[in-house]
């Protein structure tokens, strides 16, 4: 289960563009928590806590106690958050309300044990690659785990875990292995052969992946235009506070 981190916040009635870059000189970070069937909210939080907070991966799958004043809580998740570009800066920060009643659907972290120990680990050659860092799952707030955890203890060159495969807490599901109508199923690490030419590491994966694709594509085939590009992340310092961060306006 989650442990419940608190988070002491402020509530503010100064919105706008203009309000946020004066909360951010101030050292604050503007948030807004929504859902749970009521009119969303705008508050504050002080940098420097939200920054040392988030340095722990459990904050993001963990039931937050969002605090404001001496007498008002409400239990919460980061729904999203928006970092500077470039800087330690936290932009924007969203939370969602929770009910202990209803089932929610979280991403939580990914953790890989026994990989050294397995054949594939120990077998000259052989690179295993972490396919997925973290994993969308559903189940009440008082189900939901600090991360999941799969064994690569019994992995052979050439093998592939999937994610059916990993063991789940009780009350967990993963919601992309209930959908109907075509096979979700994915890997979540595989171990590959690499020449001797590419050695070891992450070159070596990295390699291996490009050498996959052009397997996939076939001789002289030519990807779709767009895959594999992905949007910058920002517009540079000012742009990006006129992104999503400004979502509370």
């Amino acid at each position: 289960m989650s442990d419940t981190n608190t988070i002491i916040a402020e509530l503010r009635e100064d919105v706008g563009k203009g309000a946020s870059r004066r909360l951010r000189r101030q050292g604050k970070v503007p948030a807004v928590i929504y859902g749970g069937h009521r009119d969303p909210v705008t508050l504050s939080v002080e940098q420097g806590e939200l920054l040392h907070a988030v340095e722990n991966e459990a904050f993001f799958a963990s039931i937050l106690e969002i605090k404001v004043g001496k007498d008002r809580t409400q239990q919460a998740v980061v729904r999203d958050m928006h970092r500077h570009p470039f800087k330690p800066v936290i932009m924007h920060i969203d939370f969602m309300r929770v009910s202990a009643e209803e089932v929610l659907k979280i991403s939580v972290p990914v953790h890989f044990a026994g990989e050294e120990e397995s054949p594939a680990g120990k077998a000259s050659g052989v690179v295993i690659q972490h396919q997925m860092t973290e994993v969308e799952i559903a189940a009440l707030p008082k189900d939901i785990p600090e991360f999941l955890e799969v064994d690569l203890s019994e992995m052979e060159a050439g093998d592939a875990v999937m994610l059916s495969s990993i063991v789940l807490p009780e009350g967990v599901t993963i919601p992309a292995l209930e959908m109907e109508g075509e096979d979700n199923d994915a890997a979540v690490a595989n171990a590959v052969h690499i020449k001797e030419s590419q050695g070891t590491g992450a070159a070596a994966a990295a390699d291996a992946e490009a050498a996959l694709a052009e397997g996939e594509l076939g001789e002289g085939a030519e990807p779709v235009e767009g895959e594999g590009e992905g949007e910058g992340e920002g517009e540079g310092a000012e742009g990006a506070e006129d992104t999503k961060a400004e979502g509370e306006e």
